[in-house]
């Protein structure tokens, strides 16, 4: 895997809205954000647009990202928000630039798009928290997203549940939101998940959806595949109307019961105010003992 390279004070940040439309407020503070950090920050001709659900048209959002991948002073381009549009963009962009001069592209949920493609590429992303959350987001969030960006290095420990199977495990870390996994796992997106490191997160999803997926993954032999499991938050999952009874935890151990793997829950990743910065495609080693989780990359 390719690392970009770490970003130093001085260096330039872009922000783009390859998705669904956002408040200004949100790239305003981003921008102040990152300049008090002493980077210098570039936004897309179109990142405060509004085209219907969308910031603007399929065209002008593949422009704006491919603006980011092209400028030859960005070093780092952090997507605004999520919701839905990535994966409109995929088979219009030019990836071979990002080969030719590798930079991180930053983002969680329905960027997972583009960091599943950085896999088939080659190159490693940041999964971390975006421009709409960072005003409600930990302090430890933004400092992740920092630490990643400038050193290129995560370590993270948190308090698991009794619901953890202890173990260790080293492999690339894989993943990010499971809708977009499950959706893509029948595309050339489909990552390698052979010895990986698998981590997941999700948000609004019934129960029954969950288990789907998870099924899904089971018929597709990704849960046979990887060395270990991560388990993000999963929020405001929904029942529905007759009471399924199920929970996260009891759904993903009942697909794990004859796999000695380690699995982590309640790891801070995904829609939650600490959604601390993980590392798509770097080698990591997941712990998991008495308790307590740490992921090291």
């Amino acid at each position: 895997m390719i690392c970009p390279p770490s970003l130093k004070p001085g260096d330039t940040i872009a922000i783009v809205s390859p998705a669904k439309a956002i408040e200004a407020e949100h790239i305003d503070f981003a921008k102040s954000f990152f300049e008090s950090k002493g980077f210098r920050v570039l936004i897309g001709t179109y990142a405060y647009g509004r085209h219907n659900y969308f910031s603007a048209t399929d065209e002008q959002r593949q422009e704006d990202l491919q603006w980011a991948i092209d400028h030859p002073d960005v070093k780092a381009i952090i997507c605004a928000r999520g919701g839905y549009g990535c994966v409109r963009l995929t088979t219009r962009m030019q990836w071979a630039n990002l080969l030719r001069e590798p930079k991180w592209i930053v983002g969680f949920s329905d960027v997972t798009v583009f960091q599943l493609q950085g896999l088939q590429l080659g190159i490693e992303s940041i999964h971390a928290t975006m421009p709409l959350n960072y005003q409600e987001n930990s302090p430890e969030a933004l400092d992740s997203l920092l630490s990643a960006l400038t050193e290129n290095t995560i370590d993270h420990t948190w308090n698991g549940t009794s619901h953890d199977k202890s173990g260790t495990a080293t492999g690339e870390l894989v993943g990010g939101n499971l809708s977009i996994l499950y959706s893509l796992l029948a595309t050339p997106l489909r990552p390698d998940f052979e010895g990986k490191i698998l981590f997941i997160e999700d948000v609004g999803e019934q129960l029954y959806h969950f288990d789907r997926m998870l099924q899904t993954l089971k018929l597709a032999h990704v849960l046979d595949s990887i060395s270990g499991l991560i388990i993000g938050g999963m929020t405001d999952m929904k029942e529905t109307a007759v009471p399924t009874t199920w929970s996260v935890e009891e759904l993903v151990k009942e697909q794990l019961v004859y796999r000695n793997i380690p699995v982590a829950f309640n790891a801070p990743i995904g829609h939650i105010s600490d959604n601390r910065a993980v590392i798509c495609g770097r080698t990591g080693t997941l712990t998991v003992e008495n308790g307590i989780s740490r992921l090291i990359q």
